[in-house]
């Protein structure tokens, strides 16, 4: 039977849709029947299974099926390992057999009547890289289940995954003791007194904004039952305000995954589930039954579980506390708008005050029209800056408390590349923004003036490569004629899920960017998770020196599941594009290289007995280390190509935090080491004849363009809307004359009278 006539696509969206109706009344196992028999359906398949992990007893359990005997869910267990079910689990991959007796852990369940059926398909249901469970599939006929069945199935998987841990997280809450009442203080409007105020703070994204005050769940801290409570609400009401709730949070869905398709998936799952958990809106509707008031009863329950949730030991609850909140936020206005300060159900036109957001944070707020982010408290922020500078909304991190008492609707204006706040402006501090906001548009314009090649003054070709996060960066990097994709970062489609993409979902999203670059250069830097780049799903232990710890080549290497789905992805995704690279981010030594070339090689056999098209792509080393640049010349000898990531290896080199304001004047790129480890990494590249190119924000540094191009760097991949400036420096640079700059500045070895000579230069050009 073709695969056609199955239609997994349609199988996916009826999944999808199945999820977003989850109901807590009738309870996890009638989701599960249903979700057996729409596979079955689907796939033409005679037989689906879905067991479920138990990890006290540690084993599989049969939770729903259809086609064998009924009589066995409920009963069925399997040992994590047992049978080609078992190994499934065990080994985490996928497991397919045109003839199911074929496999040598294949076990006979007695009284199951499964002797009929011949092909067997089973894929693991994993969270967080934790095991859920295990969907099996199977048939009468031979041979039956395709490559495209084994994709579909894992996607599936991934579906199922989320709405069973969701599931747990609530169902937990029904058995948790109420919790006690938030403590209600007032906000003092006072701190910051009357009149207009600057706060500094360290700018995050180069872009500006203007709106109202806002703090996230400020109406819990204020009591809901006297003047701002409005009179006359019935349950009728309610039911209208969860209804229209819910029609909200899926168009918000569709926006997002239409705007950024690698990182929005079931973003604001969490919350439709939520709302139609019958422990959270069946209890507003009893109390309400009861004779409370609708509004009464919203902030009651929505301050219940955000206590509950703030103070539970599972760190996957604690993330839940925006989550409730925000649900709380979008009733309530739903219910009566006028009782709330804000206009909006969302968040549009408000600057948003917070003392810590997650990545997945950033993407609901972008989705609902926030115009600008202040956060404050501690941290690790930089993956958060940097997503935010994706999205294009401005963010200043701030550390004056007094941001938190802030009355709401509070005039702000966030200069979010100087690190400005500007509490209460006056009207030439509102006339000054809009005429930065007006220049930002001209530089728009400037960008589609970009050249389709870029020269130095004496003719000399210079590659301009374009830095990505996300792929909804991708129409700019197009927009500034940008020559390719120098470094995809792979880690920010992780970062912002509450769970591990799988397999297919990240094959999906590499083969996007890949088609939309038309044939151009695309280079995929493997996870770098660890420093200042952390997955709240899979906390790791960095130590006191997280930038020292278990990161990026180490972290995968560590995690070999992990980091064999990538590679697997990345592998199919080269399959039929031959400018398609891969790169390994933080080695440190030849041995780690070769330890991730040897498991890529790996892959691409597993793939190919598979009969999964896919190719092995250029694999490359990228420079951060001091034992790297040490090694320069082996690697570059080893690896496909070479590229020098300029941020980290700064900061190795010269022990420097580049996160940490109170070191930050010691971050010196034209430092003498920095300056000869660059050369020699280069020199090593070019005794190799192997391609090198820079990929750190010194690459468009104004200042130090004609050093790099003087050692011999001729490809340079950047931030894409730093492409026109740094497109016109190049073009009044004298290749000769940066040369002998170059020489001289080698042969300095005091770092300010390096800085006195990169001064000469800019006064005498």
């Amino acid at each position: 039977m073709s695969d056609f006539q199955k239609d997994n696509v349609a199988l996916m969206c009826d999944i999808g849709e199945l999820v977003g109706l989850f109901d807590f009344e009738t309870g996890l196992d009638a989701f599960l029947a249903k979700a057996v028999s729409t596979v079955a359906w689907h796939m033409r398949a005679a037989v689906c299974s879905i067991f479920l992990y138990e990890p006290d007893t540690q084993e599989l359990v049969l939770r729903a099926n259809q086609g064998l005997n009924p009589d066995l869910v409920g009963r069925l267990r399997l040992k994590n390992g047992e049978g080609v079910t078992g190994m499934t689990l065990k080994e985490m991959r996928p497991i397919c057999e045109a003839r199911a007796t074929d496999n040598p852990h294949y076990k006979h369940i007695p009284g199951s009547h499964e002797e009929q059926f011949v092909s067997f398909l089973a894929v693991p249901i994993l969270r967080k890289m934790n095991p859920v469970g295990v969907i099996a599939v199977q048939d009468p006929q031979w041979n039956y289940f395709t490559p495209n069945d084994v994709q579909a199935l894992q996607v599936i998987s991934s579906q199922l995954a989320g709405v069973i841990e969701n599931a747990h997280l609530l169902l937990k809450i029904r058995g948790t003791e109420k919790a006690p009442a938030v403590e209600v203080g007032e906000a003092s409007d006072s701190e910051f007194g009357p009149g207009t105020h600057c706060v500094r703070g360290q700018g995050a994204s180069p872009v500006m904004g203007m709106g109202l005050s806002t703090r996230i769940g400020h109406y819990l801290f204020h009591e809901g039952d006297g003047g701002a409570c409005p009179l006359g609400l019935t349950e009728a009401d309610f039911d209208r305000a969860v209804a229209l709730t819910e029609r909200q949070l899926l168009e918000l869905q569709r926006r997002l995954e239409d705007k950024i398709h690698d990182a929005a998936s079931m973003i604001f799952g969490a919350h439709v589930l939520m709302l139609k958990d019958d422990a959270f809106s069946g209890e507003i509707r009893a109390q309400i039954r009861a004779g409370k008031n609708p509004w009464t009863a919203i902030l009651d329950e929505v301050r219940r579980y955000a206590e509950l949730f703030a103070h539970s030991p599972n760190p996957s609850l604690r993330e839940k506390v925006l989550d409730v909140e925000d649900l709380g936020h979008r009733l309530l206005h739903n219910l009566s708008a006028p009782a709330l300060e804000s206009t909006s159900p969302d968040y549009t036109g408000q600057i948003i005050i917070a003392e810590e957001l997650l990545p997945s944070d950033i993407l609901k707020l972008s989705a609902e029209g926030a115009a600008g982010l202040v956060l404050l408290g501690g941290g690790q922020h930089s993956h958060v800056a940097i997503l935010a500078k994706a999205l294009q909304i401005p963010l200043v991190i701030a550390s004056d408390q007094r941001l938190l008492h802030l009355p709401e609707k509070t005039p702000i204006l966030l200069d979010a590349k100087d690190g400005q706040i500007v509490v209460r402006p006056g009207p030439e501090a509102i006339q000054t923004m809009k005429d930065i906001i007006r220049s930002l548009a001209d530089s728009e314009r400037l960008a589609g003036q970009v050249k389709p090649e870029t020269r130095t003054k004496n003719g000399r070709e210079i590659q301009l490569l374009a830095n990505l996060n996300l792929v909804s960066e991708l129409e700019v990097a197009l927009h500034v004629k940008a020559k390719g994709i120098g470094l995809y970062r792979t880690e920010f489609p992780f970062i912002v899920r509450s769970t591990f993409p799988t397999e297919e979902e990240q094959y999906q999203g590499y083969k996007r960017v890949l088609e939309k670059m038309e044939g151009r250069p695309v280079v995929f830097r493997t996870l770098d998770i660890g420093g200042d780049k952390a997955l709240s799903y899979f906390p790791v232990d960095h130590g006191n020196n997280p930038f020292l710890g278990l990161r990026a080549l180490r972290f995968s290497l560590r995690n070999p599941a992990i980091f064999k789905q990538q590679l697997r992805a990345l592998l199919r995704a080269a399959h039929g594009n031959p400018q398609a690279k891969v790169m390994f981010p933080m080695v440190a030594s030849l041995d780690e290289f070769e330890a991730a070339r040897t498991l890529a090689n790996g892959c691409r056999q597993e793939l190919e007995q598979e009969g999964v098209p896919c190719r092995m792509p250029e694999l490359g080393v990228m420079i951060e280390l001091p034992s790297a640049v040490m090694m320069a010349n082996e690697l570059a000898v080893a690896a496909d190509f070479l590229s020098i990531g300029s941020n980290d290896l700064i900061q190795y080199l010269l022990a420097v935090d580049r996160t940490n304001d109170e070191v930050a004047d010691w971050f010196t790129p034209w430092h003498p080491a920095v300056l000869r480890a660059l050369d020699w990494i280069v020199r090593a590249a070019e005794m190799a004849g192997k391609p090198i190119s820079i990929c750190g924000n010194l690459g468009s540094d104004p200042q130090m363009l004609p050093f790099l191009l003087g050692i011999g760097l001729r490809t340079l991949s950047m931030d894409s809307m730093a492409i026109p400036a740094v497109q016109r420096r190049i073009e009044r640079i004298d290749l000769a004359v940066a040369q002998a700059q170059a020489r001289q500045m080698l042969a300095i070895g005091h770092v300010e009278k390096v800085a006195e000579f990169l001064k000469s230069i800019d006064a005498a050009g």
